[in-house]
């Protein structure tokens, strides 16, 4: 029987469907000056109305319920987690049920520095978890809890150059680690490393400074003729072989990929012919694209392949709920994030993609059936819940489908990153 690539669904990760509704859990990165992951922000909603019903100390327990229900590890790889915290989730140690070595606590910037609040950080302090002060502009009565922090985190779209250079004067001689916030380009990424920033959050890694005039690199032509090969009916193994014998580097890490957890073959494969024979064609398939991505994002943040990993499974996986082809919407979801990996424009790179035109067409972004997967996991990475609520609708979508798909993905994507660096 064919090993599957695809893991089964586990309970573990899958979202379960609890009393008051569905729950909606998102990611957000937080990169370092080595364009490497430090941690995560969690991002939470009970529910998939598309406006928020109820009080902030109401969402806290849920957020805290949460987090409980799909631990941390599984939601950030062991990273650090970032969790905002209401007053009553700290004065009440609500936060207690969290690992405090995980976990770093993020203090709104509306919660006023009352004497009941001080003391309740000084606690956790004590307990294990490190403090963050979220979206931070500097007031006399905050310097208690600058004196405690671990992290600031700055809104590069509150502050201006001006703002943050009175900012940090102010901090000058504490010592705390600063976090660009809501980060979208290079340019600005750019901007805050030099006004020594050490930590990055938005999506700036995915919006790389594009080479103007660029074609697809010689040296990746080949990626693109097995992709090509891959897509036929029937594989020529001759052919393939012959292709990625031509790449050391691609063939170990197919190789690998095969005799990895990922696949679950019980005996060595040494060849790509024995690798097809040993996995079937269909997962053949998709380990090979999980090798070609890793060698497209050479040099580039781990993350960005592992967001392609992401993608691409929960397109697969969710293509059945809307009767799209599964082989498609993974390359779908995996190439969307080729800009960044190439740092060519995806009006340069589509044309020489294996895909069909109305797939070309999703990845320049127009709207349509196909395109809807890769939107709605597009709108979920931010946690833009009324984005997604909205394409979910528009295609007669399943939300709590969808959710068991990006939570599966994000386990599977996890993997395959690991077997296939």
């Amino acid at each position: 029987m064919a090993a599957q690539v695809i893991p089964a669904k586990s309970p573990e990760v899958a979202l379960p469907e609890l009393a008051g509704g569905l729950r909606y859990v998102a990611r957000q990165p937080i990169m370092d000056l080595r364009g490497r992951v430090h941690g995560y922000e969690l991002l939470f909603r009970a529910g998939p109305e598309t406006a928020f019903r109820g009080d902030g100390d109401n969402a806290t327990r849920t957020m805290l319920d949460n987090t409980v229900i799909f631990g941390l590890e599984k939601l950030t790889a062991g990273l650090p987690a970032f969790v905002n915290c209401t007053r009553e989730s700290l004065t009440g140690e609500l936060v207690n049920v969290l690992p405090p070595s995980m976990t770093v606590l993020e203090i709104l910037e509306t919660l006023d520095p009352t004497p009941g609040l001080i003391a309740a950080c000084r606690k956790a302090k004590a307990l294990g978890f490190r403090l963050a002060l979220d979206d931070f502009v500097w007031k006399p009565n905050l310097e208690q809890l600058v004196e405690l922090a671990d992290y600031i985190k700055v809104d590069f779209t509150l502050l201006d150059a001006a703002g943050r250079e009175n900012l940090r004067r102010r901090l000058g001689g504490v010592t705390v680690a600063l976090v660009a916030e809501k980060v979208e380009t290079q340019e600005e990424n750019q901007q805050a490393c030099a006004e020594g920033f050490t930590l990055f959050q938005g999506y700036y890694f995915c919006r790389p400074i594009l080479l103007k005039n660029r074609k697809v690199p010689a040296n990746r032509i080949s990626y693109i003729e097995i992709l090509q090969l891959l897509q036929c009916e029937s594989i020529d193994m001759r052919k393939l072989g012959r292709l990625v014998k031509r790449d050391a580097s691609l063939t170990y890490r197919l190789l690998r990929l095969v005799n990895s957890p990922v696949c679950a073959v019980r005996q060595e494969v040494s060849s790509i012919e024995a690798a097809l024979v040993l996995v079937g064609e269909e997962a053949f398939r998709r380990i090979a694209t999980l090798a070609i991505a890793s060698e497209l994002n050479a040099n580039q943040p781990p993350e960005i392949l592992r967001m392609a990993f992401v993608r691409g499974c929960f397109c697969e996986l969710a293509a059945g709920l809307c009767a799209l082809e599964r082989a498609e919407q993974y390359l779908l979801g995996m190439f969307s994030l080729l800009p960044a990996m190439l740092r060519i424009s995806m009006a340069d790179l589509a044309p020489a993609l294996p895909l069909r035109e109305k797939i070309r067409e999703a990845l320049l972004g127009t709207v349509s059936l196909e395109s809807s997967l890769l939107r709605w996991a597009e709108c979920y990475e931010r946690g833009d819940w009324v984005k997604c609520d909205a394409i979910a609708q528009s295609y007669g979508l399943n939300q709590d489908e969808l959710m068991r798909c990006y939570g599966e993905a994000v386990v599977w994507a996890e993997a395959a990153l690991h077997f296939a660096g």
